[in-house]
């Protein structure tokens, strides 16, 4: 699932233009990191292994990759290759999408999907919070 929006901004000064670049970065970061958070409270648990996977991201930096358990084998790094102001949160157990979406024997448990739309209208507020 990809979610894409542009905002086009005519700024004449370097410093609000500055201003205003790290306040929709840092406000996309809050945001990822609340939609990645719910998204893990929402996961299923049996083992845990989806939910330790699950993983957040914002222009290529990242920002919390899941962590397995002693004894686990490493996560596949499947890793989104993020542009300028992206955000990313995915699931690295190599079957996260089979829960979300479902299968022809399974039915879907989606967690990504609900957290986004507990989270998305946020994303204006948490900008402003930063223009400060």
């Amino acid at each position: 699932m990809k979610i894409t929006t542009n905002w086009i901004v005519n700024i004449k000064s370097k410093d609000v233009e500055d201003k205003v670049g790290k306040a929709v970065r840092q406000g996309l970061v809050d945001s990822v990191t609340d939609i990645a958070h719910d998204a893990i409270e929402l996961c299923v648990v049996d083992t845990g292994h989806n939910r330790r996977s699950i993983a957040y991201k914002v222009e290529n930096k990242a920002v919390r990759t899941g962590n397995p358990e002693a004894g686990e084998k490493p996560f596949e790094t499947g890793e989104p290759d993020l542009k300028t102001l992206e955000g990313a949160i995915y699931s690295t157990s190599g079957y996260g999408g089979y829960l979300e979406t479902g299968t022809a024997r399974m039915d879907p448990q989606p967690y990504i999907k609900p957290a986004f739309d507990m989270n998305k209208s946020k994303l204006p507020n948490n900008i402003k919070g930063h223009m400060a």
